[in-house]
């Protein structure tokens, strides 16, 4: 295990489809990090309420925020993993920002990685067995129609990490990113 700094928290942001939660697993061993993937915030609201509606969003909200302020009450020298699908659009923007400031509250230092590939190596890996079950997104034409109309969310103020995982295995990814966060 690599050693690490206190306080980190890491935000991977991705296509859906693209590894986020099997690089985050292998990168939160290496941190000896924490994991919250962006199903574990959304699943509850999710299986409760259909997706849009005003009780699944409020939810959704609720969870969220109770999870961020717990965190910031976790013993500063906890890390933590994060991961979720941000593009470029306001509302996004605000909870990339969220995450940003748990860092700051936790005096953390904070870092953002965006991860993506190529567009036909997501889709084949959006569609693998196993993502439904897990209420993941799955809906080839979805997926491009992101990637149509939003690009993924890089933040101009952090220290970003960007990685491109076409034709890396998961652990390559993860040893990669920390390799870049401890660099």
């Amino acid at each position: 295990m690599i050693t690490q700094p206190s306080g980190l928290v890491v935000h991977i942001n991705g296509w859906p489809g693209t590894g986020k939660l099997t690089i985050a697993r292998h990168l939160a061993e290496r941190l000896g990090a924490r994991l919250a993937d962006n199903h574990t915030l959304i699943n509850p609201a999710e299986a409760l309420f259909a997706r849009g509606t005003p009780l699944y969003r409020s939810l959704r909200a609720a969870i969220r925020e109770s999870v961020l302020d717990h965190l910031a009450r976790a013993p500063g020298e906890q890390s933590f993993v994060f991961t979720d699908a941000l593009s470029d659009d306001a509302s996004d923007t605000r909870a990339f920002e969220d995450y940003a400031e748990l860092a700051r509250l936790r005096g953390a230092r904070f870092v953002a990685v965006v991860i993506d590939c190529d567009v036909e190596e997501n889709l084949k890996r959006l569609t693998r067995a196993g993502r439904s079950k897990q209420h993941k997104l799955t809906d080839p034409a979805i997926l491009l129609d992101l990637r149509a109309r939003h690009r993924l969310l890089r933040d101009n103020g952090h220290a970003v990490v960007e990685i491109d995982v076409t034709t890396l295995g998961a652990n390559e990814a993860a040893e990669h990113i920390a390799g870049r966060i401890f660099a």
